[in-house]
């Protein structure tokens, strides 16, 4: 697996953790969007898009399934948030 590409918008509102939505373009053949970019107390990190269940959680809609994709699409997605303008 390849990341091809990452797309990042900055986000800023004020008072708000959230920093940026990025979208990855895996492969050049499958694309993930609505992946923000949030601020917490240890740096920048990256949350999956998830949608709300019927008993008020969260789910992830697409994730990675091991920690080094995790690692992998966390280093590219703040890579190009950091070199966005």
């Amino acid at each position: 697996m390849k990341i091809t590409s990452v797309n990042v918008r900055k986000v800023e509102k004020e008072d708000s953790r959230m920093k940026g939505i990025a979208s990855v373009l895996i492969d050049d053949c499958f694309a993930v969007h609505d992946i923000r970019i949030i601020e917490g107390d240890n740096g920048l990190f990256i949350a999956m898009p998830s949608r709300k269940t019927a008993t008020g959680g969260y789910r992830d809609i697409a994730h990675p399934i091991n920690q080094e994709v995790r690692t992998l699409f966390e280093q590219e997605i703040l890579k190009a948030y950091n070199e966005a303008e």
